[in-house]
């Protein structure tokens, strides 16, 4: 068995949700004259890649604590949506359907395609990463839960659409693009489609039937398009904790581990290692013919 890490780099450089609290970090010793180099971190639960839990948006829901391994390990599926989906895009479980074969209890893993704009790739675009990715609406949702999902993640800034959120008002030239989207594609302003009682729905109409999420997913997860897999994701031990920093992988046997790492051999890298630049090129065009 082997990992595949599809968890992106945390450090200083990494953004937090907006507003939340970056990662902060100073040494309280050094080796000379402490013999040991220690460190001192401040951050928010909300950076790099983390797994919202319930009692972030769930009051009388479970801690990170509470979540047991065998929830957080489980069979489940990536879907590649960067095919069809664009900035301030909805999609939707057809499309996921059209691509992937979801079975009821798994973990669905998505690619927007976005995380080639995180901070750790060539083509970083902080504010496309966090305010202009696409989202689902209500119909994924109920979807979802028809299907039990155990967890979901997502390769970009939230699991709610950014113009579902308080972003909307943070970002007024981010929203007024979104605006002329919405009503080009669908007929609709942004206030019409998402109505306040679906206001950050992924987080306030999930999280009390069990279905959380991890955001800011990435790594080497372009390996992985529209393929069935075991998936991991390891938070703290967290007592009390609404959210947690976690590593985020794939399992898969030694055989198939080297069939992709041969790929990955191919493919441009990013600076810390991990499969970049796929939207356009070969990695991407050969996960659509599977």
């Amino acid at each position: 068995m082997k990992f595949i890490d599809l968890t992106i780099p945390f450090g200083i450089g990494t953004p937090p949700w907006p507003t939340y609290e970056p990662l902060q970090l100073k040494y309280f010793k050094r080796l000379a004259p402490n013999g040991a180099n220690g460190q001192v971190l401040t951050h928010s639960n909300h950076v790099g890649t983390h797994l919202d839990g319930e009692i972030h948006f769930y009051t009388p829901g479970k801690d990170i604590a509470s979540l047991d391994m065998d929830f957080l390990v489980h069979e489940g599926v990536v879907v590649d949506l960067s095919d069809c989906t664009c900035d301030y895009d909805v999609y939707t479980s057809k499309q996921v359907e059209e691509r992937v074969e979801v079975r009821e209890g798994d973990i669905l893993v998505i690619h927007t395609g976005y995380h080639h704009y995180g901070w750790d790739q060539p083509t970083a675009d902080e504010i496309r990463y966090m305010v202009m990715h696409p989202g689902p609406d209500r119909e994924f949702a109920e979807w979802a839960k028809r299907k039990k999902l155990r967890w979901i993640a997502v390769d970009c800034g939230s699991a709610d659409h950014p113009m579902n959120t308080i972003i909307r008002n943070w970002m007024p030239r981010q929203a007024k693009e979104a605006e002329a989207f919405f009503r080009k594609k669908f007929g609709k302003s942004l206030t019409d489609f998402f109505t306040d009682d679906k206001y950050q729905l992924m987080h306030i109409e999930m999280f009390s039937h069990g279905i959380i999420h991890l955001e800011c997913a990435g790594g080497d997860l372009d390996l992985l398009l529209n393929q069935r897999v075991t998936i991991g994701c390891f938070p703290w031990r967290f007592v009390d904790g609404e959210s947690s920093i976690c590593r985020f992988v794939a399992m898969v046997d030694d055989e198939r581990y080297e069939e992709m790492m041969a790929k990955k051999k191919k493919a441009k890298l990013t600076r810390f290692g991990d499969v970049a630049g796929s939207l356009n090129g070969w990695l991407h065009e050969e996960a659509k013919k599977r």
